[in-house]
């Protein structure tokens, strides 16, 4: 089990030097991912359950903080970008994206309902039913790509 994650791990290029995972939290993350208990790989590395769950929360955050790092770098140099107010409704969304894409001049391959989609999925908890529950920023690359980041 242990060795098929490291080959895994190896095959991906995973490289700890210049990961936000360390070579533990990478191979606890890959075990999981495949269904195996906290206990079976606490047994496989020689620790307890705990420890498994602690560096596995730790891999998840690092994880979180790192795709929020990434979602901001690329919120910086999107040339669209669409605040959202609390109380909006998920179906207004789409048309304020296209306005502003048509300013810039910036085209975004997603049909309303697929940008309804995007938005809500990315956007989490901040989205009760059809309604904004917490302000958002749409960024809208120069390729088109779509990033939701919260905005308190």
């Amino acid at each position: 089990m242990i060795d098929d994650v490291g080959e895994l791990l190896e095959e991906i290029g995973f490289d700890p030097e210049t990961s936000v995972l360390t070579y533990r939290q990478a191979q606890v993350l890959a075990l999981r991912e495949r269904g195996v208990s906290q206990a079976d790989i606490a047994e496989a590395l020689g620790t307890s359950r705990a420890n498994v769950s602690s560096i596995e929360s730790s891999a998840r955050e690092n994880v979180s903080k790192a795709r929020e790092t990434v979602a901001f770098a690329e919120a910086l140099r999107a040339p669209v970008r669409v605040r959202v107010p609390a109380g909006t409704d998920l179906y207004d969304v789409p048309q304020m994206v296209y306005d502003a894409c048509d300013e810039a001049g910036v085209k975004v391959d997603h049909t309303a309902p697929d940008l309804m989609k995007v938005v809500g999925d990315a956007a989490g908890s901040a989205v009760s039913g059809r309604q904004i529950s917490t302000p958002l920023i749409v960024g809208v690359t120069s390729e088109g790509m779509v990033r939701v980041r919260h905005h308190e």
